[in-house]
Formats: C-alpha cells, sequence, structure tokens
C-alpha cells in the first residue's frame, strides 16, 4: 500500500529530469531534489531506455539504467500477471484515449497502490482521478 505522500514516477518525468531542455525540467529538477516515497514499474525504466537508445546511444541508455538505479526514494515495483490483468482492463475502459500497455499499468499501480500524485508530462495520466505534479506545483 502507498504511504501518504507517495508519487508515482513516468517516463516522462524521468526524461524531463535529465533533458534540460525540456520545458518541465526545471519542476522535475526541484521535484527530485527533495522527493517523498517514488514508485515506479519496469515498463516505464524499459521506455525510459529505449528512448534514450534511439534518441542518443547505447551509453545514454546505460546512463539512464544507473540513474534509475541510484535513484532514492525510487522504487521499481514487481509486476503481477494481475497487475498485468488490471492495466489491460483499464485499456480497454478507456480505449477512447491513445495509452500505451506502460500507461495502462501506471494508471493500475496508482489506484492499487492509492498514490497521491503522478510525476508525469503526459496529461492522459490524470484520467483516473490522480493529480498530476505539473498541475500541482
Amino acid at each position: 500500500m502507498a504511504t501518504k505522500t507517495e508519487a508515482y514516477v513516468d517516463t516522462s518525468a524521468l526524461i524531463a529530469l535529465v533533458d534540460r531542455s525540456d520545458s518541465y525540467h526545471p519542476l522535475f529538477r526541484r521535484l527530485f531534489a527533495d522527493p517523498p516515497s517514488l514508485v515506479t514499474t519496469p515498463l516505464v525504466v524499459a521506455e525510459g531506455h529505449g528512448w534514450f537508445l534511439r534518441r542518443y546511444d547505447c551509453a545514454r541508455a546505460l546512463q539512464f539504467l544507473a540513474m534509475v538505479e541510484a535513484m532514492q526514494p525510487l522504487q521499481v515495483i514487481a509486476v503481477s500477471a494481475l497487475d498485468q490483468a488490471g492495466a489491460i482492463a483499464i485499456l480497454r475502459e478507456f480505449s477512447d484515449q491513445r495509452l500505451t500497455m506502460t500507461d495502462g499499468l501506471g494508471l493500475h499501480v496508482m489506484a492499487a497502490r492509492g498514490s497521491r500524485s503522478c510525476w508525469s508530462t503526459d496529461r492522459h495520466l490524470g484520467i483516473t482521478g490522480t493529480p498530476l505534479a505539473i498541475h500541482q506545483n
């Protein structure tokens, strides 16, 4: 179960933290400087790794993975078959949205854990009611 201040971290927040040209870089740099408990999924890590691999190279992609491994207090939670089923149910419920499996899993995790905030620049991750950090700060 989530702590009172737990935040879910999406790929876009991690990219904004690293990419100084991102318009949300100052916000996420400030948030990550003094974070509450943070949670994310292996799909977010994989999506971020792929982004750096395609945009830059293998070295930058590995630097991204090292950053995630060292980031405290970020917890990359295990994903079960039930979590995957929950994500697919959300994708079906919101089939009018262009949600990826990573998005669906994030939405499921936030609901299941009672996350208080979603650190993302993707506005559709607020569709189930978890407040987005870009609107709170």
